[in-house]
């Protein structure tokens, strides 16, 4: 709790020491009383530079070392009590952040379902488009932040369909071109509904909704983007998407099976998708399985 220390000692003088303990406990607090014969003042300076807490010179009367040696130990108490509350308030707070986090992934979830289930669908559609867009990430080489950012926002791609109007989004048979156009606004709406705020997350969301009916030949909509033009995450999540959309029952169409499925990302190759997403997705073709079953 407390250290004397000499200044002059055979080997190593008191300062020298000194140094040897911060090496020991860097972040720690340890208080040293120096005590020395020493007059120089500057000796005094140097060894309160060097970290001694007190400094008290021989002769000394031996009430005044236990006064100045009680009042360090008592500052070293406090310094470890606001430790470890510091510690509790950091271990909270970081608790209360991972809370606020999922609750907000709970909430973006919900939101997803809310449009999904408005277009007849069973909500299962963004658990398994999710998932898909997370692994085709992962095996497109993004790191573990970007894929996890990409699980927890593409379920709001769709997001705009709530502004649709029933007729067109209910409606069983083909859409004819009039309704489609209608059809096509769920993007910029669905941009609308989560531009403005500045998160990454808000942000990367807004992208999703606008881009993730972009084609790689600049036949997609809103935009008519082209390449690279397209953002990556709208790239990732066209994949998504639609082998999710040709493997799932519609009203006007039976769920493909999963190889014609693959077939047609396949033959998307250039034009629909980004080739490298295309090989990519090819290649874990197990995975993607896995997802499409354990989600029925």
């Amino acid at each position: 709790d407390l250290v004397l220390l000499d200044f002059n000692m055979p080997q190593l003088n008191g300062i020298q020491v000194m140094e040897q303990f911060s090496s020991l406990d860097p972040n720690g607090y340890l208080p040293v009383l120096m005590i020395s014969a020493e007059e120089d003042a500057a000796l005094r300076v140097k060894a309160l530079q060097s970290g001694a807490k007190d400094f008290i010179k021989k002769p000394y009367e031996r009430l005044e070392v236990l006064l100045r040696s009680r009042n360090l130990i008592e500052v070293r108490l406090l310094y470890n009590q606001t430790k470890t509350q510091n510690r509790s308030l950091e271990e909270g707070v970081r608790e209360r952040t991972k809370e606020l986090y999922q609750t907000r992934i709970d909430v973006v979830q919900r939101l997803g379902r809310v449009a999904e289930y408005r277009d007849t669908d069973t909500g299962k559609h963004i658990m398994r488009m999710s998932r898909y867009v997370e692994c085709l990430a992962r095996a497109a080489g993004l790191g573990p932040a970007q894929c996890e950012l990409l699980l927890n926002t593409s379920p709001l791609h769709d997001i705009g369909k709530l502004a649709i109007p029933d007729v067109v989004l209910l409606k069983p048979g083909k859409l004819d071109p009039q309704e489609f156009e209608v059809m096509k606004t769920h993007t910029t709406l669905g941009a609308q509904m989560l531009a403005g705020g500045d998160s990454v997350f808000l942000k990367m969301a807004e992208t999703i909704a606008l881009t993730h009916h972009e084609k790689y030949n600049g036949s997609g909509y809103p935009k008519g983007l082209r390449g690279e033009d397209i953002p990556l995450a709208g790239r990732i999540c066209a994949v998504g998407d639609v082998f999710d959309a040709l493997t799932s029952v519609r009203p006007y169409k039976k769920a493909w099976p999963l190889p014609e499925a693959f077939n047609e990302i396949r033959a998307g190759n250039g034009t629909h998708f980004d080739p490298k997403l295309v090989e990519a997705f090819l290649d874990i073709q197990k995975d993607i399985q896995n997802i499409y079953e354990t989600y029925q």
